[in-house]
């Protein structure tokens, strides 16, 4: 089959590793490039060679020649994107947070669905090295069916000194950390029936929370914490590693700071180490995220080429963002909220 050939919409701080992404992916490759700012358009067309630069994505749509793109814009150009590339009948990636409000994402997967072209969202959490070994562990049946989880991300890392704009919304750590951790319970867990969460501001220089902690009632009957911070200062800084504890029963999964994967089932107790590999272009300690970029480029190309669905497809992430709406929601009004009613 011939290579498909994409375009990117964005040249900002993540699209850098998307591009990187590419060059790796079997299948595809990235042959035309857009941004509104001139000077990253430059920067990043010579980086990795792109000759077709454009600073307005309807010129861009207007002149074709690509398979797919791939939306690596801030959240309040992607409805119009995504939209535009519908009515182009082109496939489309969009970064999360899919969109800014839940009718707008519903809006989305519809004109997706119209056109008959595929919609992904680059949740790409749950294609980390560790999250999947540990999603393999459970579906092993090593610790029986699982009754309760935790899903953590805990850290002081200055996430604002690369993206200073994280500090001046009025959300922040659900909005744009807790909904990949809220994903990844989804994942290991399945979908949630109601949810109650908390924040916290503690950093008293930015607008939005930089901490959150919320309770998940699993339709399977499990109950799973999914807690985040960007306000722990610990002996270890761990960033950027999710870890997980999972008790089924049969035993027990245990996630742990330097990807360290214990099982415990009715065996025995197994130990491994579930590493990301550092690829070429990756730093430490991003190498965790850098790669799960890799594998999720790689599925949609592979999904693109075979006509399957995507793993996190846009109707997927509409349950994922339900619950990044649901959690706002019951911070604000301290009460238990129906992800059903959010969704209809």
């Amino acid at each position: 089959m011939a290579e498909l050939k994409g375009a990117l919409i964005g040249c900002g701080f993540f699209a850098i590793n998307q591009m990187h992404a590419w060059q790796d992916v079997e299948g595809a490759s990235i042959v035309a490039i857009c941004d509104r700012d001139p000077e990253r358009l430059k920067l990043v067309g010579d980086q990795f060679g792109i000759e077709r630069r454009y600073t307005d994505a309807a010129a861009m749509f207007a002149d074709g020649g690509f398979d797919f793109v791939d939306i690596a814009t801030t959240v309040a150009s992607h409805r119009a994107l995504v939209e535009m590339a519908a009515s182009h009948k082109i496939p489309a990636i969009c970064q999360k947070p899919f969109a800014k409000t839940l009718s707008d994402a519903k809006a989305m997967v519809e004109a997706c669905a119209q056109a008959g072209v595929p919609l992904m969202v680059h949740e790409n959490f749950r294609w980390q090295t560790p999250i999947q070994a540990v999603k393999h562990a459970l579906q092993s049946g090593a610790i029986g069916e699982p009754f309760w989880g935790r899903f953590s991300f805990r850290s002081g890392y200055d996430v604002f000194s690369g993206q200073p704009y994280l500090a001046e919304g009025e959300r922040f750590i659900i909005e744009d950390l807790g909904i990949h951790t809220l994903d990844i319970a989804r994942f290991i867990l399945g979908d949630v029936s109601s949810l109650t969460a908390r924040t916290k501001r503690v950093n008293p220089k930015i607008k939005g929370e930089d901490v959150a902690t919320i309770l998940l009632d699993h339709e399977s009957g499990a109950t799973s914490i999914v807690d985040v911070s960007y306000a722990s200062k610990l002996a270890t800084e761990p960033f950027p590693e999710t870890l997980i504890e999972l008790d089924g029963t049969k035993g027990s999964i245990r996630l742990s700071q330097g990807y360290r994967l214990e099982v415990c089932g009715p065996d025995g107790v197994t130990i491994s180490d579930a590493s990301p590999p550092l690829l070429s272009w990756a730093s430490r300690p991003w190498h965790n995220i850098q790669e799960s970029v890799l594998a999720i480029q790689q599925h949609w190309t592979d999904r693109l080429a075979n006509g399957g669905e995507t793993s996190t497809s846009g109707a997927d992430n509409l349950k994922t963002l339900a619950l990044v709406e649901a959690a706002y929601e019951s911070a604000a009004n301290g009460k238990r909220v129906d992800i059903g009613a959010l969704l209809r």
